[in-house]
């Protein structure tokens, strides 16, 4: 169990990682082209992977061909080329604790789409997260903010917020796209489809790419971001899921905007601010109730 606990710690080690290598890719290559590259390294990965634990990939119904489509569009595709987007707008830190409502994001869109019940402790983590939300948001001044949103809220913000929205319809399509499918095949299958889909967003920016400004450390970005980030950390995820339940192992994400923050402030010398730690703890505390 020991083994488990650290590969899901190292998981969130990674994927804070990737608020890092995103942040330096997205200086250099344009949202869709620097995704597409991911993915490239990922579903490669993932069919070798696939092949090598489940004899390849199974023959989908015409009902799986839509939901895995639906997978690659929502969580690849849109949700990659708002996480690029937002990068090149503003700092990995505080881009990793927007991330960190996905599961609150989530939980709203089921109760809306799914008609899932939320009791009375599920809304008060809600709560919670998006008072910590606000917080991080706006920098500590939320009433400030109501005379002059624009100085809180801007691009990037506006684009994580939509990342986050784009994964809660991932998962909830999941859901439906899991049915007679492994997790190795559904996600390798929506690595191809968002492949597709990115390549062809891409093919209308491949041609303003200045490659001269593309060096080691984009390369490595986008390296890590393929083979780390997407699959090494898939595979210890659903490790983890499977041994100690969603639920247990879904506070494990928590890690994630802590390493993202640290990481973000060694490597890349970004300010940690205390409306940062404060609203990152009341998210956590909030992702926490509602995972109950």
């Amino acid at each position: 169990m020991k083994t488990i606990y650290a590969k899901l710690v190292m998981t969130t080690f990674i994927w804070g990682g990737t608020f890092i290598a995103g942040r330096i890719a997205s200086h250099a290559l344009p949202p869709m082209t620097a995704a597409s590259l991911r993915f490239a390294i990922a579903a490669v990965l993932l069919l070798l992977l696939a092949w090598k634990r489940e004899g390849g990939l199974p023959r989908l119904t015409g009902q799986q061909i839509g939901a895995t489509a639906a997978l690659g569009l929502t969580g690849i595709f849109l949700y990659n080329f708002c996480f690029f987007t937002a990068l090149g707008h503003m700092p990995a830190g505080r881009s990793a604790l927007f991330v960190a409502l996905n599961p609150i994001v989530t939980a709203l869109a089921a109760a809306v789409i799914m008609r899932e019940r939320l009791t009375g402790l599920k809304w008060g983590g809600i709560a919670i997260a998006f008072v910590g939300a606000a917080i991080v948001i706006t920098r500590g001044e939320p009433l400030q903010a109501l005379h002059d949103i624009s100085q809180s809220f801007g691009t990037g913000e506006l684009f994580m917020l939509t990342a986050a929205s784009s994964w809660a319809a991932y998962t909830i399509v999941g859901r439906a796209a899991l049915k007679g499918l492994t997790p190795l095949a559904a996600t390798t299958y929506a690595a191809l489809w968002g492949l597709l889909f990115l390549l062809l967003g891409a093919s209308r920016e491949i041609g303003s790419v200045d490659w001269s400004v593309v060096d080691w450390k984009v390369g490595a970005s986008v390296a890590y971001l393929g083979a780390f980030g997407t699959v090494i950390g898939f595979v210890w995820w659903y490790e983890g899921v499977k041994a100690i339940g969603p639920s247990r192992a879904a506070v494990f994400n928590n890690l994630v905007p802590v390493f993202g923050i640290t990481l973000a402030a060694l490597m890349l010398g970004e300010q940690v601010l205390a409306s940062m730690v404060t609203g990152g703890v009341l998210v956590a505390a909030g992702v926490t109730l509602t995972n109950r």
